[in-house]
């Protein structure tokens, strides 16, 4: 054929450039070049000078944009290195055999021996096991990613948790700033409304009650009352869900025979939130005999002897229980209390002498009161007679955050410990005097199977467009993506984008 050696040419030269972004002049060359076959056989060079000289943009920059425009889209799952115990994944098998079948997206994912997903269902999915994901620019992760992971220009979607300024994870953010990559974050993929459409929420609040109710078991035979409780483990050591939820049902089924010791009566737990998280809580909950009471109802049913011994009372706090405004003539207005959460105060401890369980999963910020503090603490726990309250399931898990006695977010491995108000100090485990505190950082990789699931149930709906999207553009303005995921984007390019500015003062 008469014009092979301008193709060779051609397909050499695209072959050896780095990739670029200008899929517009693309189009224009691609257009020209499907008008005639021989156009592109004997004048494809001479067509692409002429658009670069038109365009005034160098040959280098179309030949690269081909090679980009005809390439395949290509993601990555990245190995979850934070946490020993972390095995969760954000895409599972099924979905990623899915995406392969409808888009044709090549899917490499680095191997782990501890996922709770083996290579081999990857592979037999249609992915590519790979050592590294050199190869890869949009690389999908779980948790936080150390700072010498990161490559120059890629697109990383993660938990992040920087939105609050959190300390901890500034000098990550740096790292992606000085390398220029893009972060969306999977807890900033909001609707219209802020609420958020890709989660783990559900699975946090699963595995919370379950390990809220296993320590409740321990705390109460180490001072002195065997109960129940003693038969439910922590969350892990269950094969999946349908299990934990069948040996808390068969708890609940002995309460109700048996009943509880006298002098834990009434045994009323508090879940604080309505959100995902509280929707988790709730349904273990529901798996024992109970009663719902209102949050003002917990002050006079101690003393009105119409509680028994059989069953659990359970209340739900909104925020109008957490908070009141500062001025008295005033009522409750939520909005108000997002927007102004200086003109409140908190109001919870109030609550608290009436509760034995406290399970906590709202979202909080410095700029909002505390639900319990360490003064509170202090105070209660130096007198003779032990307070009511046994144990906090701290969801939330916020160091010295809505629950000031949560020192830190614990691991799997050593998940609960006994906080000491007097010293502001821990002990690991379940003995000892003060507050018994459950607070694992990473509830849902718990039920890691499950949890999986659910989340790539929801995220699949977005890679496609995530892994086509052009990063390379001006402004977050020109990327393509849905609204939901360019409210993500916190870094483009290396830069904080619009929404984020603020974050800078917690990098300075």
């Amino acid at each position: 054929m008469v014009g092979w050696p301008a193709l060779f040419i051609f397909k050499k030269v695209r072959d050896a450039l780095w990739i670029e972004n200008h899929i517009n002049y693309l189009r224009i060359f691609l257009a020209i070049s499907s008008y005639r076959r021989l156009i592109f056989e004997y004048w494809g060079i001479l067509s692409m000078v002429f658009i670069s000289y038109v365009c005034r943009h160098d040959i280098r920059g179309i030949l690269v944009n081909l090679k980009n425009y005809m390439s395949t889209l290509k993601i990555g799952i990245r190995h979850e290195d934070k946490y020993l115990a972390e095995t969760r994944a954000p895409l599972v098998p099924k979905h990623v055999a899915e995406l392969i079948r409808k888009y044709g997206i090549e899917v490499y994912v680095q191997s782990s021996s501890k996922r709770v997903f083996s290579d081999k269902e990857y592979e037999e999915a249609g992915a590519k096991i790979v050592r590294d994901l050199i190869e890869v620019p949009v690389i999908f992760g779980v948790k936080e990613i150390p700072i010498d992971k990161f490559e120059v220009g890629k697109t990383y979607i993660f938990f992040a948790h920087v939105i609050k300024g959190q300390p901890y994870n500034m000098g990550m953010l740096r790292q992606m700033m000085n390398m220029q990559c893009n972060l969306i974050d999977y807890e900033r993929v909001v609707d219209d409304f802020g609420r958020r459409l890709i989660f783990f929420g559900r699975y946090a609040g699963l595995a919370g009650a379950i390990n809220t109710l296993w320590t409740l078991g321990l705390r109460l035979n180490y001072i002195g009352f065997k109960t129940p409780f003693l038969n439910i483990q922590q969350t892990h050591h269950y094969k999946d869900l349908n299990e934990a939820r069948k040996e808390v049902s068969k708890v609940g089924q002995e309460i109700l025979k048996k009943g509880l010791p006298n002098e834990l009566l009434p045994l009323t737990i508090g879940v604080t939130g309505y959100g995902n998280v509280s929707s988790g809580v709730q349904e273990i909950l529901s798996l024992l005999p109970g009663i719902e009471i209102l949050p003002e109802d917990l002050f006079k049913l101690k003393d009105s002897n119409k509680f028994q011994n059989n069953l659990i009372y359970k209340v739900t706090f909104k925020e109008e229980h957490i908070s009141a405004p500062n001025d008295p003539h005033k009522a409750f207005d939520l909005d108000e209390y997002y927007t102004q959460p200086e003109n409140y105060h908190g109001v919870f401890e109030q609550y608290l002498p009436h509760l034995s369980v406290l399970i906590n999963g709202i979202y909080w910020d410095s700029r909002y009161p505390r639900l319990i503090s360490r003064q509170y603490l202090k105070e209660k726990f130096s007198k003779e007679k032990r307070p009511k309250l046994i144990v906090v399931g701290d969801i939330a898990c916020d160091p010295e955050g809505s629950i000031e006695a949560t020192l830190k977010g614990t691991t799997i491995e050593d998940p609960i410990f006994v906080y000491h108000p007097q010293t502001h100090s821990l002990t690991s485990g379940y003995e000892g005097e003060g507050l018994q505190i459950m607070a694992v950082d990473i509830l849902p990789s718990e039920l890691p199977r499950d949890s999986s699931l659910g989340f790539s149930n929801i995220l699949k709906n977005y890679v496609y467009p995530i892994a086509k999207a052009n990063y390379n553009a001006s402004t977050i303005d020109e990327i393509e993506l849905p609204l939901p995921i360019k409210r993500a984007l916190i870094l483009h390019k290396g830069q904080l984008t619009p929404d984020y500015k603020y974050i800078q003062k917690y990098l300075e």
